[in-house]
């Protein structure tokens, strides 16, 4: 046990517990401030209704292969086809996908997180927001997109691959192409879910096994794409 803080003439020190009108003042100011990011975060996406995004690791240099890939790809998206490509707006493979759309002309929009250390808006943005909140981020990063391109990642990267494909899957945001770019990566997870989640324990549907799709084929991806119906407005974006 820690011993009792004392003032400068050796008292003991009696530390009140907030009280209830304290606590609930503090909640509710918590909660504005949530309100707040939310609204804000809604208000910034409707100015792009038409976004792919990319998620995936910000530890990788730019000349990792999956760098070079996410690159070459977002830089098509934008030209070809005339998306907003949407990334958390950090490094590593945000960085790359922000980068191609920006050389490529196309908007290049990052959602930033505010962090002590590691995350940075990278500077191939041409528009960008930051949060202070990671749930409230993602619920913008998965929102609002057309297709939602996944590339290798960590724990971020996955937390937010099986959100999304949870969010289709109980029908909470409409369906639209899932693509989990890095076979060498993804073929492993893909086996688990079916050997293990879908054949043993019957977790999940055959018919969620359908919801992504493994490839590295940057043609496939983007004639895909290109068939996705277009919406007017954020709104719509909703099943």
């Amino acid at each position: 046990m820690l011993p009792p803080e004392k003032d400068k003439d050796g008292k003991e020190l009696l530390h009140m517990a907030p009280s209830t009108s304290d606590v609930r003042e503090q909640i509710k100011s918590r909660i504005t401030r949530i309100d707040r990011e939310f609204l804000e975060a809604f208000e910034f996406i409707t100015n792009f209704p038409r976004s792919v995004t990319f998620f995936g690791s910000s530890r990788f240099h730019e000349d990792n292969e999956h760098c070079v890939k996410a690159r070459r790809l977002a830089g098509k998206i934008a030209k070809e086809l005339g998306y907003t490509i949407l990334t958390g707006g950090s490094a590593g493979i945000m960085e790359a996908a922000n980068r191609g759309a920006f050389e490529a002309g196309g908007e290049s929009v990052g959602l930033n997180i505010r962090l002590p250390k590691e995350q940075g808006g990278n500077k191939y943005t041409t528009a960008s927001i930051d949060f202070s909140h990671f749930f409230v981020r993602k619920v913008a990063l998965s929102y609002a997109a057309e297709a939602y391109i996944f590339f290798p990642g960590g724990f971020g990267t996955l937390d937010e691959f099986f959100e999304v494909i949870t969010l289709i899957q109980t029908h909470k945001i409409r369906r639209v192409p899932i693509f989990l770019v890095g076979k060498d990566y993804w073929e492993p997870l893909d086996r688990f879910i079916r050997d293990n989640l879908y054949a043993i324990h019957q977790a999940v549907s055959k018919s969620d096994l359908l919801l992504y799709r493994i490839t590295d084929d940057e043609e496939e991806i983007a004639e895909a794409i290109r068939t996705v119906p277009i919406h007017d407005g954020i709104t719509h974006r909703r099943p």
